[in-house]
């Protein structure tokens, strides 16, 4: 069997979902819309891109999953002041679920500690 030419390249790492890579068009296309809706979710506050040292928006993969909610929401009919809000309350209820986690496992961990002193 012949050896596959990509064989002798190291493997493609693929940036995290955090890791802001993709200018306004190429994030615009990935997201279906147009660039200026990106540009208006961001003057409305419903997005913040990361900036390149040049001031030039780079988008992640958390801002097109974010921008897929988005049109989502604005598809049902919801107007962007709304679509703002659900997005905070969102957001707080993620960051609570991941704080409630925290302790959760802290305090098994603590309890596994008080049980193996007694």
């Amino acid at each position: 069997m012949l050896p596959d030419r990509h064989d002798h390249h190291p493997p493609r790492h693929r940036p995290g979902p955090g890791q802001a890579v993709y200018g306004i068009s190429v994030a615009a296309e990935l997201a279906g819309m147009g660039a200026h809706s990106l540009r208006l979710y961001e003057q409305h506050g419903l997005l913040t891109p990361a900036r390149s040292s040049g001031g030039t928006r780079r988008y992640s993969d958390d801002d097109l999953a974010r921008l897929a909610r988005i049109a989502a929401l604005a598809g049902q009919g919801i107007n962007l002041v709304a679509i703002a809000r659900i997005l905070d309350l969102e957001d707080a209820n993620t960051a609570l679920r991941d704080t409630n986690a925290a302790l959760t496992a802290e305090r098994d961990e603590l309890r596994g500690h008080h049980r193996g002193c007694s």
